[in-house]
């Protein structure tokens, strides 16, 4: 095992890799931009290096700053957590380069997987079944307008390196095409500094579901179940949870199934999740992989009992896989609410301010993952989520009844701040959520 690893990421992910290194008796070493110095990851850490400017482009995004950081603090390997540079083979590379271990996937399989369009090719050869759309990136509106038309519409625009459901837009009709090409291109350019885009059918009234795996390059791939992400806004995922309800076995099996010979086709190491379409007739399609730890993690680990970022340090160390498939047992159910610092009824605009007052539930079978606390200035320059709410509970009913009693307990204050706490409490008691016959387009419909 490693002596120390350098977290390079910030908020409650970093305190999340913290934890874990510590139970495993590694030391950590944190990164900070001057807008984080009394941050609670520098807090826990066991050593901290400030690398720059609140701006991320010269702080968690500065590969320079964070490798010399690596160096001179004696740290073996980097865990990037997700967001930032955690799926940047670039990054990767230039760890390996410098003979710190990087706590993810190959520079290899990362630029594999991580140009989408690309990766639709390659998985379809593995034999997932992928939606119809450009077999790569679309030249220009009128390439994109005959896909389009042999397709079938509606089809959505995606950035070829886009993520966190930015850099995409839904079209459902021929007129509509070419300005919506030409104004996905310019923020895919704007925000990845790739400009590049495919377009694929557009599955209406679908389901996001999603398969984690895992896999130690020794031999041994294996998958966690899956989780439904169907509640989203702006294509940004606010409420997970797993198991997916009302979802046919067989079509569970298929799903989970499909993830694991994905994986296998490119040799993936480390933790990754498969996400999926799901039509309402129960057949499915890949739409991306995601070569990183996802944000709603914690609803695997609740209902497996497995400690997806412990197994990343292990394989990372060389180690295999701690368990195999027929280790894996799923018991309950468990749901995760993102809660963000964002005014719903301003279309969830961020809603910065230091926070004067931040207390978070508690009670049986409640976990929050959090870096915020009273006086922590929630600024304007990174994600807004302050903390991730998880429950776990035998069955859904009683896990949504112990989620709403949890989201009822938090108590956040400070001016100008406003959260989505009022707003998650309303969405899971909506009657389609609460049968699970809720889609994508639940919050927008």
């Amino acid at each position: 095992m490693f002596s120390t690893v350098l977290v390079a990421n910030r908020g409650e992910i970093a305190v999340r890799v913290i934890r874990a290194c510590r139970e495993l008796g590694v030391r950590t070493v944190a990164v900070y931009s001057t807008a984080d110095r009394d941050s609670s990851v520098v807090r826990l850490a066991d050593e901290a290096v400030h690398i720059g400017p609140p701006q991320a482009k010269g702080s968690y995004l500065s590969v320079p700053a964070i490798v010399e950081s690596a160096l001179r603090t004696g740290a073996q390997a980097i865990h990037p957590g997700y967001g930032f540079l955690s799926e940047d083979p670039d990054f990767a590379e230039v760890c390996e380069a410098h003979g710190i271990a990087f706590i993810g996937p190959s520079p290899r399989v990362m630029q594999q997987l991580g140009d989408k369009a690309a990766a639709r090719a390659l998985m379809a050869e593995a034999g997932l079944p992928v939606l119809p759309g450009s077999t790569g990136a679309v030249a220009s509106a009128a390439e994109a307008k005959e896909i389009a038309r042999r397709t079938g519409y509606p089809v959505i625009l995606k950035a070829v390196a886009g993520g966190g459901g930015r850099g995409m837009a839904v079209v459902r009709e021929p007129g509509g095409l070419v300005h919506a090409f030409e104004r996905t291109r310019a923020h895919a350019r704007a925000v990845f500094g790739d400009e590049r885009l495919y377009l694929e059918r557009f599955v209406e009234d679908a389901r996001h579901i999603e398969v984690q795996v895992i896999g130690d390059g020794q031999g041994t791939t294996i998958h966690l179940g899956e989780r439904d992400c169907s509640v989203q806004r702006r294509h940004q995922k606010i409420v997970e949870e797993a198991p997916a309800p009302n979802l046919p076995v067989a079509v569970r099996d298929a799903l989970c199934a499909a993830a694991v010979r994905g994986a296998e086709a490119v040799g993936y190491v480390g933790a990754g999740t498969f996400e999926f379409v799901l039509a309402p007739s129960m057949d499915f399609h890949l739409m991306e992989i995601n070569c990183r730890l996802q944000v709603e993690h914690p609803v695997t680990e609740m209902i497996t009992g497995v400690d997806i970022v412990r197994e990343q340090l292990l394989i990372a160390a060389g180690q295999r896989l701690s368990l195999r498939q027929e280790d894996v047992v799923r018991r309950g159910v468990a749901v995760e609410c993102r809660v963000n610092a964002e005014d719903p009824e301003r279309d969830f605009s961020p809603a910065p301010g230091r926070l004067t007052e931040f207390v978070t539930p508690g009670g049986p079978f409640v976990r929050v993952d959090t870096h915020a606390y009273p006086g922590f200035l929630v600024g304007p320059h990174y994600d807004s989520l302050l903390a991730k709410t998880v429950v776990w509970a035998p069955d859904r009913e009683q896990a949504l009844a112990r989620m709403d009693r949890a989201l009822g307990e938090f108590r956040v204050g400070g001016e100008g701040v406003r959260t989505t706490v009022g707003f998650l409490r309303r969405t899971l008691a909506r009657p389609e959520f609460r049968s699970a016959t809720h889609t994508t387009g639940l919050i927008g419909a």
